[in-house]
């Protein structure tokens, strides 16, 4: 299944100029996303509801990663957003400092539609993102985790069940819902 869309190289630089604003704008006490130019008009990507994580990593580790799996706003205003969320409200983290902001690399994934996964043999290693729904818990991997972190695809499916907060082989339960999309991962 291709994605449903494409981001050209201005587009990319679009969405990277936003991530990188929306950061630095709030040590500078600044609040609003910008409006989009309007070279990016009619059916361009960035003005599409899709969903999108940004990424912080400081020296290699990760720093903040908050995204919105469905997008419910145009692609542009979520990376603003969720860009500002990784820096200073990823729970796991204390907010990013100035200092460290300097040293910050940023990735953007912006994802396709989330769709229930028809078979987890067909599960693709670094292809698809993967989220598991069962009683009442939720976990979300992008596609790039499991290559980042060696995974094999049974490896990657069980610890998507620990993030959720379930027992390893959770996915194999009738009741547990599994759903898989594809994205569009660039650094900033």
């Amino acid at each position: 299944m291709p994605l449903s869309f494409t981001l050209e190289e201005k587009d990319k630089a679009c969405l990277a100029a936003l991530a990188k604003q929306s950061i630095q704008s709030a040590f500078d006490g600044a609040s609003a996303a910008p409006e989009l130019p309007t070279t990016f008009a009619g059916d361009s990507p960035l003005r599409r509801n899709l969903g999108v994580f940004v990424t912080l990593s400081l020296r290699g580790r990760l720093r903040g990663c908050i995204g919105a799996i469905i997008g419910r706003e145009p692609l542009y205003i979520n990376v603003w957003r969720m860009a500002r969320a990784a820096a200073f409200e990823d729970g796991r983290f204390r907010p990013l400092t100035p200092d460290e902001w300097r040293n910050c690399e940023v990735d953007i994934s912006v994802l396709d539609e989330l769709t229930p996964c028809p078979d987890p043999e067909k599960v693709e290693i670094g292809r698809h993102g993967l989220v598991l729904q069962y009683g009442g818990r939720s976990g979300v991997f992008l596609p790039q985790v499991p290559v980042e972190q060696g995974w094999d695809r049974l490896r990657y499916l069980d610890h998507l069940c620990l993030k959720a907060g379930v027992p390893p082989g959770a996915w194999r339960k009738p009741e547990a819902r599994l759903y898989w999309y594809e994205a569009f991962v660039f650094k900033v």
